[in-house]
């Protein structure tokens, strides 16, 4: 019998990745695909890959594709609320990014057997709601991000008491070799050229920035349980080895792949039962020798946001706080409405604000609670960039 597979974020880099995946064997039958604009795409993925139902959030999107595909079998909607308990997912890929992707995971863990989540944003704000839903239901949570894949295998069949480090790698985007100055001149053309990985705006703003990192260290002491003072990040241009981890015993074990989402993703869909050489060609070269590997800590003069490292699980509410003004500033970063250096300079003007701890301190325990929090952040945030820059 075929596996039910469920995508949220169909048109994002993990979907488009999954749906390639999914499509090499004839193991899979594709329920539901949910998007939010990209027509194109959408449209595409009806005629490639004839999902039973599609999803789309964006209302005029939503009209367009009904119309054009009236005599389509694939039935289409507008939200996920006439999904039902009837309905049951094997596999749901969670990649909606950003806050908006923390309602349709929680969501769909009641219908699916297994949730792959690349969506840090619902891990660092909503863990505690995905956490209980996920044992509720009986439901396995896998992260799917290259970090956390190689942590959750890392460390299986070891206690936390035998971990002395656990280090997450940044290849440092693209401006790991520039100098303090020239941080002033950057533009979101630049920011947006990473030299490792293609991922989609968003991300990639992270990346440069080294903000994923902050997230990605916050994700695993959530995911993990592995108190701050254990993680570290590590500056790794070669982008091959994901992480590393210490024991008190003195060895150290990492783990190496190509940059590649299919790695990490095609091993969480087959439990590791597969060979890889069917879903990815490994590349020959000598950059993916071992011998070539370099590691060096951190700049703070480069990269500022690394001084939230220590801030960012400092009360339960202050993830959504820093993740609703990092999301703001990105996108007004991104249509050059504020400059580069000012993503981390409002952010840490927020984690001074008046009323920063009455929120921060708040523990959440639905998703209304969450969205009051969030809304505060981008409201403050907003009106900081309105009294700096107009």
């Amino acid at each position: 019998m075929k596996k039910k597979i469920g995508i949220l974020g169909s048109t994002g880099s993990i979907g488009l990745t999954s749906l390639k995946i999914f499509k090499k064997k004839n193991l899979f039958n594709i329920k539901v695909l949910v998007a939010n604009k990209n027509y194109n795409l959408i449209c595409r993925q009806i005629k490639e890959y004839k999902p039973e139902s599609f999803i789309i959030s964006n209302k005029d999107i939503y009209n367009k594709v009904k119309k054009k595909f009236k005599s389509s079998k694939t039935k289409f909607f507008n939200n996920l609320k006439f999904l039902n308990a009837k309905q049951k997912f094997d596999i749901t890929i969670a990649a909606i990014p950003g806050i908006a992707g923390l309602p349709p995971t929680i969501q769909m863990i009641k219908l699916s057997k297994k949730i792959l989540i690349a969506n840090k944003e619902s891990i660092i704000c909503g863990w505690n709601l995905i956490k209980l839903r996920a044992l509720k239901n009986k439901t396995q949570i896998i992260p799917i991000d290259s970090e956390h894949f190689s942590i959750l295998k890392l460390i299986e069949n070891i206690k936390l008491s035998e971990i002395n480090k656990v280090y997450i790698t940044a290849s440092g985007g693209p401006f790991l070799n520039y100098k303090k100055k020239q941080f002033n001149k950057i533009k979101p053309e630049h920011a947006l050229k990473h030299p490792k990985w293609k991922m989609g705006k968003k991300v990639t703003i992270d990346s440069s920035t080294l903000m994923n990192k902050i997230f990605e260290v916050s994700e695993a002491q959530k995911l993990f349980n592995i108190p701050n003072n254990k993680l570290e990040i590590l500056i790794h241009p070669n982008s091959l080895v994901h992480a590393i981890i210490e024991l008190k015993n003195g060895i150290k074990k990492f783990i190496y792949h190509e940059t590649s989402m299919i790695i990490p993703l095609s091993n969480a869909i087959f439990d590791g039962n597969l060979d890889i050489q069917n879903f990815y060609k490994t590349k020959k070269n000598k950059n993916t020798l071992i011998e070539n590997l370099t590691f060096k800590p951190v700049s703070e003069k480069q990269f500022p946001v690394i001084k939230l490292k220590k801030r960012i699980n400092e009360y339960p509410s202050t993830p959504i706080i820093i993740n609703a003004s990092n999301e703001i500033l990105v996108d007004h970063f991104l249509v050059k409405k504020i400059p580069f250096l000012s993503i981390f300079k409002i952010i840490m003007s927020i984690l001074k604000d008046l009323n920063y701890k009455k929120y921060a301190i708040r523990t959440t325990k639905n998703i209304d609670q969450i969205n009051e929090i969030d809304a505060w952040a981008r409201e403050t945030t907003l009106r900081k960039i309105k009294n700096l820059y107009g």
